[in-house]
């Protein structure tokens, strides 16, 4: 998530600034080629040109209508993890009495379930940020690398120190980890664990069936709050919105020269070089537009327009680490690079 108010000249060069060197070239082709040749046939009017652009303009809005709104569901889902994560958090910590158990058997229950709500929360983000065949990341030759070595430097070299401090917290013993590393979906057999260990709580008597069945409901959510994301995560915006956008804009740009060489002739030899800045500026406009609904379409890639798991995460962990009353709590993940992870 990017967190300066502003986007930087650098940023918006590192993410669209190279389609110049392309539009310019396309732009200069098509200039020189009819003030050498003076051959009027290659020409385009404006008004179907301008028919095209606004139907595309149209077009693409749409897409990016509905990509932000994969991207605002996404961050809604996690706001409702927050929530849900402190509701059991306090729930967990007032609701048992000792029962059947000491007082120090059922601290450690509580610690435990705790714990693993919190690894709960780092192995979902874990499973969220696997790449699909779909996103950037997944793309081929350049584009692919390109983005590849973008996520890279966000995850593993600006956010280094903090995903080792996040290693080194074991929260879940390692005979527990071990019975996790065959199943297909570890945060979901996470959760069924909690479920196991509220049920023994109310086997031991430490809590009510009034108390037994809210703190259900609450575990109960994040399977659905689990799902919703994952419903995200793994059906993308359908692709004859996202790849016909991106067809519609092509062919535009490849008639744009044409219609702005026509128009710019009028006034004069000496002022047709103007239509290739001008070429230039509109096709951009266009490009960069297609381009962010194509960024915002996936919330959970590991890219800068993310929603910011690892810091939702770190949140979390320090509001139950603090009502638990421990005292080692971590900070929390501030922005690399005006970037929030």
């Amino acid at each position: 998530m990017i967190v300066r108010k502003t986007i930087s000249l650098k940023a918006i060069y590192q993410f669209a600034g190279h389609h110049v060197l392309w539009l310019a070239a396309w732009m200069s082709i098509v200039t020189l080629l009819y003030h050498y040749t003076h051959w009027k046939w290659i020409t385009i009017p404006w008004l179907p040109l301008s028919v095209i652009g606004t139907a595309v303009a149209f077009y693409v809005g749409f897409k990016n209508n509905q990509a932000y709104d994969r991207l605002w569901e996404g961050r809604k889902i996690w706001g409702a993890i927050v929530n849900s994560s402190r509701m059991l958090s306090t729930m967990i910590k007032h609701f048992p009495n000792p029962g059947n158990l000491t007082k120090e058997e059922l601290d450690s229950v509580k610690r435990r379930i705790i714990y693993r709500h919190i690894a709960y929360l780092y192995t979902f983000r874990e499973q969220l940020l696997a790449p699909t065949q779909w996103e950037h990341v997944s793309l081929q030759w350049r584009f692919g690398t390109f983005n590849q070595r973008r996520k890279t430097q966000l995850l593993a070299v600006a956010y280094a120190k903090e995903l080792a401090e996040i290693e080194s917290r074991r929260y879940i013993s390692e005979q527990e980890n071990e019975e996790y590393r065959n199943v297909a979906n570890k945060a979901t057999q996470m959760i069924d664990k909690q479920s196991g260990d509220l049920a023994s709580l109310y086997q031991s008597g430490c809590i009510n069936m009034m108390q037994h069945v809210k703190l259900q409901e609450v575990i109960n959510d994040f399977y659905d709050h689990q799902g919703k994301a994952e419903r995200i995560k793994r059906f993308p915006l359908p692709r004859q919105y996202g790849s016909f956008s991106f067809v519609f804009v092509a062919i535009f740009v490849f008639l744009l020269p044409f219609g702005i060489v026509a128009e710019f002739s009028k006034l004069g030899d000496s002022v047709i070089w103007l239509s290739i800045p001008f070429g230039v500026i509109i096709g951009w406009v266009y490009v960069v537009m297609e381009m962010i609904g194509d960024y915002s379409e996936n919330p959970f890639e590991g890219l800068f327009n993310d929603v910011p798991l690892l810091s939702i995460c770190r949140t979390i962990e320090i509001d139950l680490l603090q009502m638990l009353g421990d005292q080692d709590i971590p900070q929390a993940i501030q922005p690399k690079r005006n970037i929030l992870m």
